[in-house]
């Protein structure tokens, strides 16, 4: 029976440890104070943007960092704690959650992982109040579109002037 709890707790160790590899953010927050409608919508504007929220025992937290190697983050494990994960963008759940934290005031970013990288409370505020890879990507567009108008009005103005100078010739 107590091999079975054991080899219980080390599968759960074992499942969170691969979570951690394979995320390019972990971004430990305490949710003491949210109801459970707040819990929901937080999972679901982190679920839509393919990040994955768990509650986690903080005991199973730490044997998982080190097993993965973030041992940095163990002293952000204290205490209610959820953990999100992001496979992909590895600043949308800092970005999610600090937005969310910025309406309901008892919600907390504790620390986390960006990119491979234990990184202080300040490094990911940082990095939640960037523009996204998206917002980038529009605002490059638009910085690339301005000057192709006034080219292009340019050499309409150009065609148009030496249509009237051909016509009155």
């Amino acid at each position: 029976m107590k091999d079975a709890v054991l080899n219980a707790k080390q599968a759960q160790v074992d499942a969170v440890a691969d979570k951690m590899s394979r995320a390019e953010s972990i971004i430990v927050v305490d949710y003491l104070g949210l109801s459970v409608a707040q819990v929901t919508d937080l999972r679901r504007q982190l679920h839509d943007a393919d990040v994955e929220m768990k509650v986690v025992k903080n005991s199973i937290l730490q044997r998982a960092a080190k097993q993965a190697g973030y041992e940095g983050l163990n002293e952000t494990f204290a205490g209610p704690t959820a953990v999100a994960f992001s496979y992909e963008d590895p600043i949308i759940a800092a970005k999610i959650i600090a937005k969310f934290a910025e309406t309901v005031e008892v919600l907390e970013i504790k620390g986390g992982m960006i990119e491979g990288q234990v990184q202080t409370l300040d490094k990911i505020n940082e990095y939640a109040h960037m523009p996204s890879h998206d917002e980038l990507l529009a605002t490059l567009a638009s910085m690339l579109q301005s000057p192709v108008r006034k080219f292009a009005y340019a050499v309409k103005a150009i065609a148009e002037k030496k249509e009237a100078d051909d016509s009155a010739a």
